[in-house]
């Protein structure tokens, strides 16, 4: 039995047929739940392929359309897909437009170049699949909210792809925090140490014939094509990325939201230093936050305290009781002079993942958010964001938690969002 369109949804679905695809971006009208996720992956380089395999190989889920701007990698990814299921119908895209027309589909995931993972997730809230998107959450601090208001809107699922919140390390870190052993924490420490790579030049050409330039770039500043700053190495441009800050920081801020969630966030301040070469990312960056209970530092190098160091990334927490240092697969708690890595009294109270990627699956079918759901995803990478407005700025800055706005800082409040090239504004932003 078919249902009725309202008016609200005929509105929706006409603003996006004019865009020349037909879109389904209401609930009443998507294909019934199977037994097996229909998934399709969109970005298909490094992490995307990681995508592929970690889905093609959960029994629950059925991979259906791969899409890359770049023709060769979505072949490529069909033939790494036949390795796993050698009679897998999976069609091939350049366009993901074309992906989110498909009725069949239940989910996507994304692992594009940061500057589209905002408009790329809404779109797909809006037609009706859930997804599973890379970090960082967004490229700007305002796409966060955006994202936020399209999912209360449409009701899809989201995971952040941040892999290390699945592990039982941070699972036991949380539940060690959250007890209280270590007394009032006013002060954590994080760090991740490397510098971005030196890209000598760029050589403008004529862009390949299996690479759609234009789309790549989507809503990001128009520039010629330059085989340094595409793919990989996006990730050292500010037009389209943060560096290794913005890469890390939901990696290891992540066990800090989830043991403390700090909130009332009042002051940032960077200092730090542009990569070397034709990168403008930050070579290296400290930062300062003070929240409401809280004093935070980000620093490029690990901290001259306990446990620091030898670890590329890690947090360290400081109590009035005690202090934990960790990473991703490590802790060190010192109580009283005694050095340990768990305290057995402790109960465990967080239920354990099944695997991050199965956490998004079981969430799809019991439409529950999963464990790095879009609301704790933004508010753990909106300070990452103000941080790097800080940097460019080079100047100490004064936030409005409530208002999510700068104080007295219009050039700061610019920086929050930057504005979409017109032909790729493809949400009206």
């Amino acid at each position: 039995m078919s249902n009725p369109i309202n008016r609200r949804d005929f509105v929706r679905y006409s603003a996006l047929t004019a865009l020349g695809l037909q879109f389904l971006p209401f609930q009443g009208l998507r294909a019934a739940t199977s037994d097996r996720v229909r998934v399709a992956h969109i970005g298909l380089g490094g992490m995307g392929l990681n995508h592929l395999n970690w889905f093609a190989n959960l029994p629950d889920v059925e991979i259906v359309a791969l899409c890359d701007v770049d023709e060769n990698r979505a072949n490529e990814a069909l033939l790494q897909l036949k390795k796993v299921h050698s009679n897998t119908k999976a069609q091939v895209y350049t366009d993901f437009r074309h992906v989110l027309d498909r009725q069949d589909i239940d989910a996507v995931t994304i692992a594009t170049p940061d500057h589209w993972h905002a408009q790329i997730t809404i779109l797909a809230f809006q037609a009706g699949k859930d997804v599973y998107s890379e970090k960082p959450l967004s490229y700007s601090q305002h796409e966060g909210k955006l994202m936020l208001a399209s999912q209360n809107q449409t009701k899809q699922i989201f995971q952040l792809g941040n892999q290390i919140h699945a592990g039982d390390n941070y699972h036991r870190v949380a539940e060690i925090i959250k007890s209280g052993v270590l007394g009032k924490i006013k002060t954590v420490r994080l760090w991740k140490s490397g510098e971005p790579p030196i890209i000598p030049s760029l050589n403008y050409q004529k862009p390949p014939s299996n690479l759609n330039w234009d789309m790549w770039l989507g809503p990001a500043p128009f520039s010629e094509y330059a085989p340094e700053k595409c793919h990989l190495n996006y990730r050292y441009f500010m037009e389209y990325s943060g560096g290794v800050f913005q890469d890390f920081w939901c990696h290891i801020a992540d066990i800090v939201w989830w043991s403390m969630e700090p909130s009332g966030l009042k002051k940032i301040k960077a200092n730090g230093e542009s990569s070397d070469g034709v990168g403008d990312t930050p070579k290296w960056i400290d930062v300062d936050f003070k929240f409401k209970k809280l004093d935070l530092h980000w620093t490029s190098i690990p901290p001259d305290v306990p446990g620091a160091a030898g670890k590329g990334i890690g947090a360290y927490f400081e109590g009035s009781k005690g202090t934990l240092v960790c990473d991703y697969s490590s802790r060190e708690i010192r109580i009283d002079g005694k050095v340990m890595n768990d305290i057995p009294e402790i109960p465990k109270t967080i239920i354990r993942s099944p695997g991050h990627q199965q956490n998004f699956i079981d969430a799809v079918k019991s439409r529950t958010q999963p464990e790095s759901y879009l609301e704790y995803a933004r508010s753990m990478t909106m300070p990452m964001h103000l941080a790097l407005i800080s940097f460019r700025l080079k100047e100490e800055l004064k936030w409005d938690a409530k208002k999510e706005l700068f104080k007295n800082n219009d050039a700061a409040n610019q920086l929050l969002f930057r504005p979409y090239r017109e032909k790729w504004n493809l949400i009206g932003a």
